[in-house]
């Protein structure tokens, strides 16, 4: 039995009515950013978006951006699907007019990967820089970064991959994937964002000319630290 925490501005059961037929505890809360702050821990993360596909997307950006710990399960009609994509940062979709069986087996998949992931999940450390997959945060010389989800995985992959170049299009395709249809301009954009947030440590994210751009290693430090969680 999971506990499940549904944004919505509708209620409980008007949301996914399978779940009603199932075991699991859901508590609603309204589907708004001021909401999330005394939101109570769940297993799942269930985002309302039958109505207002724009708010959901939104709401989601926020969830991943602040590290919400939890799979993220948007529930929406059948037409909103050709609306998601990967700047949702979502785990998974679900109609509303699921059934129990399946709303059963998506919510298992769903925590199961996450419970798989963070079993996984390591400590990155490098050139002052640490990164904790787990809880989503990083930190350079013991002050937090207050990065956005995609800074993060960007930070993430390339300290991953300590001084080797990776292309702009490289970059695309492992942080942001391969469904993902903008130009590689957006990665310019959140390198220079990502070195704002880095301050005086801006250089770690060096650029290659007419190539892309790396994570510069500190020269007394030859190869990265990556701690098993």
């Amino acid at each position: 039995m999971a506990q499940l925490l549904i944004l919505t501005s509708q209620g409980n059961a008007d949301v996914l009515p399978a779940l009603g037929l199932l075991s699991h505890r859901a508590r609603a809360i309204p589907a708004e950013p001021a909401a999330l702050v005394g939101a109570p821990p769940a297993d799942a993360i269930l985002v309302d978006a039958r109505f207002d596909l724009a708010a959901a997307k939104g709401l989601c950006k926020i969830l991943t951006a602040t590290g919400a710990g939890s799979p993220i399960i948007v529930v929406l009609t059948e037409g909103g699907l050709t609306a998601v994509n990967a700047e949702w940062g979502i785990d998974d979709v679900m109609l509303d007019t699921a059934g129990p069986a399946e709303v059963d087996a998506r919510l298992r998949l769903a925590i199961g990967r996450q419970t798989r992931d963070a079993a996984g999940a390591s400590t990155i450390r490098a050139s002052g820089v640490v990164i904790d997959e787990a809880s989503y945060s990083a930190k350079v010389h013991g002050r937090t970064l207050d990065l956005t989800f995609k800074e993060f995985e960007l930070l993430r992959f390339l300290a991953g991959h300590p001084s080797r170049v990776f292309t702009r299009e490289q970059l695309l395709s492992e942080v942001w994937g391969y469904d993902y249809f903008g130009g590689t301009r957006t990665v310019d954009v959140h390198v220079r964002r990502l070195r704002a947030k880095l301050g005086d440590m801006e250089s770690l994210i060096g650029t290659v000319r007419n190539v892309g751009y790396r994570f510069t290693l500190h020269e007394d430090e030859p190869e990265v630290s990556q701690l098993q969680a």
